[in-house]
């Protein structure tokens, strides 16, 4: 596929700079493209800002002297084109909709940050915009977490708004997330003769049953509902179709609400497992962790953000990159426009009202003016 060449033009129509974003391919670890056009067109068309490039990541901050400053920050990275690039503007009574890969996960969200940088004439808050690579894919190529290592202070800020699909909706904080992997033993025989051997994956049984019945816990945060979950999401284990396995294992997801630590979280799915039939035997590996995020909503400038929101605001469920700002102790939000459950569909799509509804929240939230 030919790379897009053509200029992004920041004060056109956030939805058309969204369609434009689309039409530049940017599959995780090949943003250059994408890097280059949103660099170039910065550095041509805004004001006061200084910008850098580090690797294909692009920062612009302004230095005016304001009492706070706003982070506002995008991946540009997308799951891999599924025959939906170019974008497809399609035109419908109940309102426009634009189709492609990034639409909703997140081009659409860059769309309006950019298209604010170029705009706003005298924000009142000083504003940092980050845009950065691989979020896509394993967290240790994170762009973000490159950025957070390299040039920390660039992530300084009084709230951060992470631009992420929310249905125009702020969604608060983040669930953290762990991965175990617990695994049996047992002993190899020929199934024609199964008394001989003991059966690993057999030994899952007591485990998988609690786990099928276990009721997840609901926990209030700042207004906010987040919903745990426990969940087994892969199994291994077998020899051969008349071996009886010496070896199996289940691989336990649990998704945790941000008033637990990554240690809590643990502590917690070890006491499951170990008070499930057969678990007190059973080995546990941790083999993924990273922590939820608060909601943060009654910092002064989170809360302004809701009400020009109109006070509109619920849990995020998943994990974002607001973890990562959370724990610098700055106040985090996901916040922009798409669907998130037709994230990576070869149909995503984005409604272009939408677009336009988290445009004119966050141009009203950093300008002040609510008219």
């Amino acid at each position: 596929m030919a790379l897009h060449k053509a200029a992004l033009d920041l004060r056109a129509d956030p939805a058309v700079l969204t369609a434009a974003l689309i039409d530049i391919p940017s599959e995780s670890r090949d943003e250059s493209a994408i890097a280059d056009a949103v660099e170039s067109a910065l550095r041509e068309q805004t004001s006061g800002f200084e910008i850098i490039r580090d690797g294909n990541r692009v920062l612009a901050r302004t230095d005016l002297g304001r009492d706070r400053r706003v982070l506002l920050a995008g991946h540009l990275d997308t799951v891999p084109i599924a025959d939906n690039v170019p974008h497809r503007w399609e035109k419908r009574p109940a309102g426009d909709i634009i189709h492609g890969c990034g639409s909703v996960d997140m081009k659409s969200g860059d769309a309006v940050f950019l298209h604010l940088a170029a705009t706003l004439d005298n924000p009142r808050h000083d504003l940092t915009l980050v845009f950065y690579d691989c979020e896509e894919i394993a967290a240790e190529f994170n762009g973000l977490g490159t950025i957070e290592e390299r040039l920390p202070q660039w992530l300084d800020a009084d709230v951060a708004i992470l631009g992420e699909p929310t249905g125009g909706l702020i969604e608060a904080g983040c669930q953290g997330t762990l991965r175990v992997r617990v695994t049996t033993t047992g002993t190899r025989a020929h199934t024609a003769r199964a008394w001989m051997g003991e059966n690993a994956i057999h030994r899952l049984g007591g485990l998988l049953e609690t786990l099928s019945a276990y009721e997840p816990r609901r926990v209030d945060i700042d207004g906010c509902e987040y919903r745990e979950g426990l969940q087994a999401v892969a199994l291994g284990g077998g020899v051969a179709g008349n071996v009886v396995p010496d070896a199996a294992s289940v691989d336990i997801n649990f998704r945790f609400a941000p008033d637990r630590t990554p240690e809590q979280a643990l502590a917690h799915v070890r006491e499951v497992i170990a008070d499930a039939p057969g678990g007190a035997g059973l080995a546990v590996e941790l083999t993924d962790c990273a922590a939820g995020a608060l909601p943060g909503l009654s910092n002064p400038a989170a809360a302004e953000l809701v009400a020009a929101a109109d006070g509109k605001f619920r849990a995020k469920y998943g994990w974002t990159d607001v973890s990562r700002l959370a724990a610098r102790g700055v106040p985090a939000v996901n916040f922009g426009p798409g669907d998130p459950s037709i994230a990576h569909m070869r149909d995503e799509h984005v409604l272009v009202e939408q677009i336009h509804d988290v445009h004119r929240v966050l141009r009203d939230y950093l300008t002040g003016d609510r008219s």
